[in-house]
């Protein structure tokens, strides 16, 4: 009865070590990418209503090179990385990354337009990655319990 019972505690050790915490894992990077996603289009709608309100049209920046060496530039389009891409001067229109590899051209205003909808979007994904999040934790929990009551141990 020992050695059975030894097998199962072994069975349930593999499954959280193995399955669940890996899971636990990535369940935690992906919806800290969605995070990163959101604070992108959020300082996106802060800058273009700075803007908008600033009438701005060029604007001077320090750009990183890389391995955090910068450099002051003439910023004659306004850039954010991974939501918003400009390819032309004219700083009234610029291109939104809207998903799968896709941007599309818009105007300032367009863009404060659609940019609600996609954080809606976002915090519903965060949302979901917290619920995934505390499912896998409770099944660790479960398991752990098992474990413990296999082993004859007390309660915590």
């Amino acid at each position: 009865m020992d050695r059975l019972r030894e097998e199962k505690i072994q069975r349930f050790e593999e499954f959280v070590d193995r399955r669940l915490k890996p899971d636990l894992v990535r369940a935690i990077a992906e919806r800290d990418k969605v995070f990163e996603q959101q604070k992108v289009f959020s300082d996106l709608r802060k800058n273009l209503e700075n803007l908008e309100k600033n009438s701005v049209t060029s604007l001077r920046s320090m750009v990183n090179l890389g391995s955090e060496v910068y450099a002051q530039a003439e910023v004659d389009s306004v850039l954010t990385p991974k939501a918003l891409h400009v390819c032309r001067p004219d700083t009234r229109h610029i291109f939104v990354d809207v998903g799968l590899g896709f941007h599309v051209e818009l105007t300032w205003s367009e863009a404060l337009s659609i940019i609600p909808a996609r954080e809606e979007k976002l915090a519903r994904q965060i949302e979901e990655y917290t619920r995934l999040i505390a499912q896998i934790k409770a099944q660790i929990k479960t398991v752990s319990q098992g474990i413990r009551e296999l082993l004859q141990l007390p309660t915590e």
